[in-house]
This record gives C-alpha cells, structure tokens and sequence, in this order.
C-alpha cells in the first residue's frame, strides 16, 4: 500500500461536455492536452484523465484520435505522467463500442463506469472476460462509482470474481446529483459504504473527483481519509477562494499548495505505475 501521507494526484482537464464557451483555455485539441499535460505535471500531477473530440467537437471514443493525443503527450512530458483514457460513454456509445475501444487500443490505463459497463447490454459472463483480458494485458482499469449503489454493485461483482482485484482502483464521484456543487458531506455516504465490507476494499486505492468550488477541499478530505484526488476543469472552474482558475496547472497547484501544507507528499508516475501494478 502507499506509505501514509502519500497522494496521487490525477488532472481531468476537459471532461466530455465543456468548451472554450465555459473556459478559453480549456484545453480540446490533441495539441492543447500535451500543452496543459505538461503545465499540469509541473504543478504535481502524476496522472491525467484523457478525453477526445471528434472533427465536430464532440465527445469521441475514436482511437485514431487517442493515439494522436497520447503521441503528443508522451512528447512532452516522456513517462512523467500514466495517460488514463476514458470509456465514458456520453449518451453516445453503447458497451460493446467501449470495449471495443479498449482492446483496439490497449491504453495504460482507462477509466470504467461500473453503470455504464454492467448495464445489462452485454452477458455478465463477456464481461469478465473482457476485465480478465484487461488484467492479463496489465491495463489498469480505475472503476468510476457515482454513489452508494454503484459502490454496492462494485462490491457484489468482486465477491462474485466478476472483476478481479489486481490491478485496478476506484473513483468516488461525489454530488453528481445534487446540482453540481460538491461538499465533504457527499463523501460520507459513499465513502461509508465503501468501507462496508474492508475484505474487499483495504487493497484497492480510491480517489475522488467532485463538483464546483469546493472541489479542493473534497479532494483534501479524501487524502485524510486515505485516498487521492482527481482535479480538473472537467468537473469544475474555480479556485477554493471563488476566483476562475487561469487553467488546469493552476487548479492543480492549488490542490498541490494546500496539501504540501498539510503534510502531503504529491507521489509520481513511477509510484504509481508501482502500486497499480
């Protein structure tokens, strides 16, 4: 397990749904992210949440357009930061097109919605197969939890072996549903069925990713409780003190600023690379 005191902050710059509208410097093309990947890197970081746009500047699963974005990370800050893609699908793909994704690109790691996956497209049974290959393959899949029900649902397929344990980790989302603003509040119901059954849960790391200005504060109490953080435009535009971050780096500095403060060591890639392992 890391050693105590220890975080792993991951950048999510974008997300799905914003635009320059929202933010100008969110970052969209290929060229942006590797701009901001490496900003965000010097800030702390040592993971970033990829997503990509299609030629309309949709949401994309294309993986033409992931190795694309990938290439010109890697260009810019060598193996300074693990690239996570995402699965998510958007309203716009189905399970199958998000395995497909996967396996056609065979990513370090990528993101999984246990919702999104387990949503009774697919047999249950393809399913495990399709995290076994991922396991065999050494793609580290985060398995993204919106509530206490997702983490119940987790928790169901661990015991059942439908996901296996190595090498994976877990995201709590917190306040998705309660209007976009997240509060240290959101993390006790999920966090507490998280810990509902410790057999299952003491060697998975989890993270949390939360909403609006209190994003860093949320991310804070999850290093107190033993978790990590996910900053990032994608879920949130603001500074602690109310003030439109300038971009990614910034928020992510401030989230780094606050928990050097504290105590906190920001871990690296290499970390990791060697915990998820």
């Amino acid at each position: 397990m890391q050693p105590a005191g220890s975080i792993f902050l991951s950048v999510a710059p974008s997300g799905a749904r914003k635009t320059k509208a929202d933010h100008p410097m969110l970052p969209v093309t290929a060229a942006e992210i590797a701009e901001c990947a490496a900003a965000c890197l010097d800030a702390g970081a040592s993971m970033i949440h990829l997503h990509v746009r299609g030629a309309d500047g949709r949401h994309s699963l294309d993986t033409g357009r992931y190795r694309e974005a990938m290439q010109l990370i890697r260009r810019a800050v060598g193996d300074g930061l693990v690239i996570q893609v995402t699965s998510e699908s958007v309203g716009l793909y189905r399970p199958r097109e998000q395995i497909e994704m996967v396996k056609g690109l065979r990513p370090e790691a990528v993101s999984v919605a246990v919702r999104e996956l387990f949503s009774g497209d697919v047999p249950e049974q393809e399913l495990a197969a399709f995290l076994a290959w991922c396991h065999d393959e050494r793609i580290v899949i985060q398995f993204i939890l919106y509530d206490d029900a997702d983490v119940m649902a987790y928790l169901a397929l661990r015991r059942r072996g439908i996901i296996p344990e190595p090498r994976h980790w877990v995201l709590l989302v917190l306040g998705r549903y309660t209007g976009g603003q997240s509060s240290v509040r959101d993390l006790i119901p999920i966090h507490s069925a998280w810990r509902a059954e410790p057999g299952l849960t003491d060697n998975i790391s989890w993270a949390v990713c939360a909403f609006g200005q209190r994003e860093c504060e949320c991310a804070i109490a999850s290093a107190a409780l033993g978790g990590h953080a996910r900053i990032g435009f994608e879920n949130n535009l603001l500074l602690p003190d109310g003030r439109v971050a300038r971009d990614n780096a910034e928020l992510a500095g401030s989230f780094a600023a606050v928990a050097h403060l504290l105590g906190y060591r920001l871990s690296t890639a290499h970390d990791m690379r060697a915990l998820l392992s």
